[in-house]
């Protein structure tokens, strides 16, 4: 299977089961794989239909559907988190993203779940 056989397979599955557990129409409009400069490198997936409350609601079960799509591609799920629209409750995406250095002291220096007003931490696992 090709790498974009695989982002569309796990695509579909995850925008199903997101659909199942929220009783909504959820899209998932696209999924990409991405490296930055920086260094850090993972999945993104655009949403329409998502909104900060379904996150709050059903957080253990869309963090473990995350954690299994990152697996599914080979993306170590350590730092999962929702880009909100600014100013609104619209999940603009969901990602999954292995942090370089220096994001990874970004973040580790943050507290919450809305280190700043348009992300919303799924999951950060801290390094020892």
């Amino acid at each position: 299977m090709t790498i974009i056989d695989t982002l569309a397979k796990n695509r579909g599955e995850l925008e199903n089961k997101l659909r199942n557990l929220l009783a909504k129409p959820v899209f998932l409009i696209e999924m990409d794989a991405f490296a930055l400069p920086c260094g850090c490198k993972g999945l993104t997936i655009n949403t329409r239909g998502l909104q900060l409350d379904d996150l709050e609601i059903f957080e253990e079960h869309i963090n473990e559907y995350m954690k299994k799509t990152s697996e599914d591609l080979e993306v170590e799920p350590s730092f999962l988190f929702a880009r909100l629209v600014p100013g609104t409750a619209e999940v603009a995406s969901l990602n999954s993203r292995v942090l370089c250095n220096r994001c990874y002291m970004d973040f580790a220096r943050g507290t919450g779940k809305q280190p700043r007003p348009d992300i919303y931490i799924l999951n950060f696992s801290r390094r020892e």
